[in-house]
C-alpha cells in the first residue's frame, strides 16, 4: 500500500512536470496570436491581463514646512509664473550629457536658490517661480544613471559597459562631448533595442501586466519606478500651498514612425496621486492611446492634462488634419483630444511655434525665434511649417468644425523651457541654453568664434551627430555649425488663478486661462463681450466687472444677434524687462459661406500716446533702439502699460472667429549678441541681433448663431436598397 502511494504521488508530480511546459507554451501560442495574428477569437484571453499602467499610487509625503499664514484668494485672480517642461538626471538625454541634476535641485532652483551647471557655473534665477514641474522622459526614467552606477546590477551587463562612470567628476568636460554624442547617437538606440527572445518569461510577463517595457533586456522595472516615485516625492515635499506650486509630471516622447516627426507631450497630474509608472511610447506611439490612457486615469479620479510641445519640430504632423493612422477627424476625436490637451506650449528653448513667414506672410513679426529642423533629427532635417505651427492650426480648426468634424484645435497657450539642466534659462543676458556640457558654453553653442584647438573636438562630436558640416566660416572666424543658434531663452507659462495652489492653477489649465511669454515677467489680461465699453478702464473695479460682464481668455463669446463684441486688453510690463512697445490682436476667421480660413494682426494700443493708424492698423515707430556694442536700450520710451478697448472695425457676425492678444517689448539684445559681446566680438552677422520679447494670450472664440449652410462632402458611398 505504500508503494502504491508513492506510485501515485510520482506520477501526479510527473503529470505537473508534463504540464506547466504545456501551459507555458500554450500561453506563448496565445501571446503570438494576440500580438502578431490579431485573432478576435482569442479576447477571452485577455482577461488574464492586468494594466499596470492603470495601478494608482498615492505619493503623499508628510510636509512639516508648509506655509500655515495663506492669503486669501483673489477672487479676480492672481497672475502665477512657472515652468512645465524641466528635465533632470532621470532623462536618457540629460544624464548621457553630463546633468546630475536631481528634482530636488529643480525645485531648489525654481525657489530661487542657485545649482550648478555641469561646467561649473552657477545657474539661478532673478526672481523665483510661483510654480515649477520636473518632467523627465517617461520612456527609459533612470536607466541611463543605472547603467552609469557600477553598484546595480543591470550595468554589469555587457551593454551598459560603455556608460560605467560616465559623469564622474574629471570627465564632466566640453573634451567629453565626442563620447557622450556617440553614446546617444549609435550605442544608446541599440540598447534600448533589444528583446529578450519571444519564449522568456519575462516576455510572459510584459503581455500580462500590459507593460511592454518588461520585455527589453536593458530595462529594469524597479529601477524605473524607483526614479519615477523620487519624481513624485520631491514634487510633493516641494509643494507649498499658497506660496509655491508643484506639480507630478513626465513627458510622453513619441513621434511619426517614418519620417520623425515630433509628437512630444507632457503630461501634469493634479493631485499627489499619479500612475505606479509613466505611460510611455513603449506603450504606444499614438498619442490617441495616450489619451485613452489618460481618459481611464480619469476614471479612478486621477485628472491630466497633456500638453504639446516643439510643433515646430514636427514635419506638420501635430496639427494634422487626420488622425494619427490616416483616418478621417471626426466629433469624437476631436472632444477625446480637447478633453486631454487644453493647452499647447507655443514657446520654448528650441525655437516658438506661433507661426511661420511661410504661413503669415502679411505678418511683420513672424519671422521669431523659428527652428526650422525636426527635433533631434540627424543630419538636421527641414521640417514642413504646415501642420506645425499654433496659428493655422487653430484656422483649420474653425474648417474642420464647418465639416462637422468637430474642433480638435481650441487650445489655450503657454510657454516652458525644456532645459535639461533642472534650471530653465529665460534670461537673455544670462543664458545656459539647454542641453548641459553640449552647449553650456559660447563656441558650442556658435555664439562666438571656434578657437583653434577647439575645432577638431568640435569636428569629432559632430560627426557622432552624422552632422554633415560641421563648423560654417564667416567674417569673424569659423563658428560651430550645431544648430544651437536657432534655440532661445524662453519660455514660461503663466495661470490666473485665485490662489497658488494646485487645484486653482491645475483649474486655470483646464479652463485655458493662461497666457504664455518668451521668459519676460509681461503680464496680460483680455476680455470679450458685447457691453464692455460701460466699464471705466481706469476704475478699480475694471476686472471685476469684466469678469461679469464678458468672458476671459480661453473661453467661448457666444453672438448676440448682430452686435459687435468689445476686447479689453490690459498688458504691463516686467519690472526687470523693456518697456511695452505695442499690443496686438490677431483674429482669424472662417467664411461661412465657403469655409475658407482668413487672419490677420490689428495693433490696438500703441506706447508713448501714439495712435494706431485707422487704415493699416499699425502703431507708428516709437523710436526704441538698442546699442549693440554694449546692448543698452533706449531709455524714457516705451509704456509701463498699455490698456484699451477694442471693437473689431470688421467683424461680420455670421463668422466664427478666434482672437488672441499678442504684447510685444521694445527691442533688447539677443543672448547670441549678449555672448559675442562678452567675449569681445561683434553679433554674428547671421543671427538677428535683436528680439523682442514678447507674451501670447490664450484665444477667446467668437460663436455666432448656427448657420443654415449645410455642407455637402464631395464623394462617399450610395445604398443600392434600404432597409424598412
Amino acid at each position: 500500500r505504500e508503494k502504491l502511494t508513492m506510485n501515485v504521488k510520482s506520477k501526479k508530480i510527473i503529470y505537473l512536470l508534463l504540464i506547466l511546459p504545456v501551459m507555458y507554451v500554450g500561453l506563448l501560442i496565445i501571446m503570438d496570436f494576440d500580438v502578431n495574428q490579431k485573432r478576435p477569437i482569442l479576447n477571452i484571453f485577455k482577461s488574464l491581463q492586468s494594466d499596470s499602467a492603470l495601478e494608482v499610487v498615492d505619493f503623499s509625503v508628510e510636509n512639516t514646512n508648509l506655509n500655515t499664514d495663506l492669503p486669501k484668494p483673489n477672487k479676480d485672480k492672481n497672475p502665477y509664473y512657472g515652468d512645465l517642461h524641466v528635465h533632470t538626471k532621470y532623462s536618457f538625454d540629460a544624464y548621457v550629457f553630463g546633468i546630475t541634476a536631481t528634482p530636488d535641485d529643480a525645485y531648489r532652483y525654481a525657489k530661487g536658490e542657485g545649482i550648478k551647471h555641469p561646467l561649473g557655473y552657477e545657474m539661478k534665477l532673478r526672481e523665483p517661480l510661483d510654480f515649477y514641474s520636473v518632467t523627465d522622459h517617461g520612456f527609459y526614467m533612470g536607466m541611463i544613471q543605472a547603467f552609469s552606477d557600477t553598484t546595480t546590477d543591470i550595468s554589469k551587463n555587457d551593454f551598459a559597459k560603455p556608460f560605467h562612470n560616465l559623469n564622474r567628476k574629471e570627465n564632466l568636460t566640453v573634451e567629453s562631448a565626442g563620447e557622450r554624442s556617440d553614446l546617444f547617437s549609435s550605442i544608446i538606440g541599440a540598447v534600448i533595442a533589444e528583446p529578450f527572445p519571444n519564449w522568456h518569461p519575462r516576455i510572459i510577463k510584459a503581455w500580462l501586466t500590459k507593460n511592454t517595457q518588461q520585455a527589453l533586456k536593458s530595462f529594469d522595472y524597479d529601477i524605473h519606478k524607483s526614479a519615477w516615485s523620487d519624481i513624485a516625492r520631491s514634487a510633493n515635499e516641494h509643494n507649498d500651498p499658497g506660496k509655491f506650486t508643484t506639480f507630478i509630471g513626465y513627458e510622453f516622447t513619441t513621434s511619426t514612425d517614418i519620417e520623425g516627426g515630433n509628437l512630444h507631450r507632457n503630461v501634469i497630474f493634479n493631485s499627489s496621486e499619479a500612475s505606479i509608472r509613466p505611460w510611455t511610447r513603449i506603450d504606444s506611439l499614438n498619442p490617441e492611446d495616450l489619451w485613452t490612457w489618460q481618459d481611464a486615469m480619469r476614471d479612478k479620479g486621477v485628472d491630466t492634462v497633456s500638453i504639446p510641445h516643439n510643433s515646430n519640430g514636427s514635419n506638420g504632423q501635430m496639427f494634422e488634419m487626420e488622425s494619427f493612422l490616416g483616418r478621417a477627424i471626426d466629433q469624437n476625436y476631436s472632444d477625446k483630444r480637447m478633453r486631454n490637451e487644453p493647452l499647447v506650449e507655443i514657446t520654448q528653448v528650441k525655437g516658438t511655434s506661433e507661426t511661420h513667414p511661410l504661413l503669415s506672410p502679411d505678418d511683420n513679426w513672424a519671422d521669431f525665434e523659428i527652428m526650422d529642423a525636426r527635433v533631434g533629427s540627424r543630419p538636421p532635417t527641414y521640417s514642413r511649417p504646415s501642420g506645425g505651427y499654433v496659428r493655422e492650426a487653430y484656422l483649420n480648426g474653425l474648417t474642420l468644425e464647418f465639416t462637422q468634424q468637430g474642433n480638435p484645435y481650441k487650445f489655450g497657450l503657454i510657454g516652458s523651457s525644456d532645459t535639461h539642466t533642472g534650471a530653465g534659462a529665460f534670461d537673455e543676458s544670462n543664458y545656459w541654453s539647454k542641453v548641459g556640457l553640449l552647449d553650456g558654453d559660447a563656441e558650442n553653442r556658435g555664439s562666438v568664434p571656434l578657437a583653434p584647438e577647439n575645432r577638431e573636438r568640435l569636428e569629432e562630436y559632430m560627426a557622432a551627430f552624422n552632422q554633415p558640416q560641421s563648423t560654417i566660416a564667416l567674417e569673424q572666424g569659423d563658428y560651430a555649425n550645431t544648430g544651437f543658434t536657432q534655440w532661445g531663452a524662453s519660455g514660461l507659462a503663466v495661470a490666473w488663478a485665485e490662489e497658488n495652489t494646485r487645484d486653482s492653477i491645475f483649474k486655470a489649465f483646464k479652463r485655458k486661462e493662461t497666457f504664455a511669454t518668451t521668459g519676460s515677467r509681461i503680464a496680460v489680461r483680455f476680455f470679450g463681450g458685447f457691453n464692455l465699453s460701460s466699464i471705466d478702464l481706469n476704475s478699480e473695479s475694471l476686472v471685476s466687472e469684466a469678469y461679469k460682464k464678458g468672458v476671459t481668455m480661453g473661453a467661448d463669446l457666444i453672438s448676440d444677434g448682430e452686435k459687435s463684441p468689445e476686447f479689453i486688453v490690459w498688458a504691463q510690463k516686467d519690472k526687470n524687462g523693456a518697456s511695452l512697445q505695442r499690443v496686438q490682436i490677431i483674429k482669424g476667421w472662417m467664411d461661412t459661406t465657403s469655409g475658407r480660413p482668413n487672419e490677420k494682426v490689428f495693433d490696438v494700443a500703441c506706447s508713448d500716446g501714439l495712435k494706431v493708424d485707422p487704415i493699416t492698423h499699425r502703431c507708428p515707430d516709437n523710436g526704441a533702439r538698442v546699442n549693440i556694442s554694449d546692448c543698452s536700450i533706449s531709455q524714457n520710451i516705451g509704456s509701463t502699460e498699455l490698456k484699451t478697448l477694442w471693437k473689431d472695425p470688421e467683424f461680420k457676425s455670421s463668422d466664427k472667429s478666434f482672437y488672441y492678444v499678442r504684447v510685444l517689448e521694445n527691442p533688447t539684445c539677443r543672448w547670441s549678441t549678449w555672448d559675442a559681446i562678452k567675449r569681445g566680438f561683434k553679433p554674428r552677422e547671421d543671427l538677428h541681433d535683436t528680439i523682442q520679447e514678447r507674451a501670447w494670450s490664450s484665444p477667446i472664440w467668437y460663436i455666432p448663431s448656427p448657420s443654415d449652410v449645410v455642407v455637402v462632402p464631395l464623394g462617399g458611398t450610395l445604398p443600392i436598397r434600404t432597409s424598412n
